[in-house]
């Protein structure tokens, strides 16, 4: 005799492993900081991500022009700042010509900054590092 599933148990099933996929690769991904955003610690990070955040700590050289520069925080997914509070660093993406969409942005009004976030999709979506 053949068990009949719920009608909807495929869609949950779509839905779980769509979650899985999405955040495994990010370590404890059910951590959040105080601002909501989730958190993933630097040892986590992929490598070239690690190398960018220890180029922001020594103060560069930087591989590209534009690391370094304001990032206006105009999509309103990190905590709200001051203008010049934060500043995007390209994260290298192997084998890819160009900048890619990974970037460090670092939230500080010293060097070296307070506070490192991490984007792998162009500022759709960030985690705060954490040590």
């Amino acid at each position: 005799m053949q068990m009949k599933l719920p009608r909807f148990a495929p869609f949950f099933a779509s839905l779980l492993a769509g979650l899985l996929i999405t955040l495994l690769p990010y370590g404890n991904v059910f951590a959040r900081d105080a601002s909501g955003l989730p958190v993933i610690k630097f040892s986590a990070l992929p490598l070239e991500a690690q190398r960018t955040i220890g180029l922001i700590r020594q103060g560069g050289p930087f591989p590209y022009d534009k690391d370094g520069s304001t990032f206006g925080n105009y999509e309103k997914k990190l905590p709200q700042q001051k203008r010049g509070y934060y500043r995007e660093f390209t994260v290298k993406t192997p084998h890819l010509r160009g900048r890619g969409a990974k970037r460090i942005i670092a939230g500080g009004l010293r060097q070296p900054p307070e506070e490192y976030f991490y984007t792998a999709d162009h500022y759709k979506s960030f985690k705060l590092v954490v040590e």
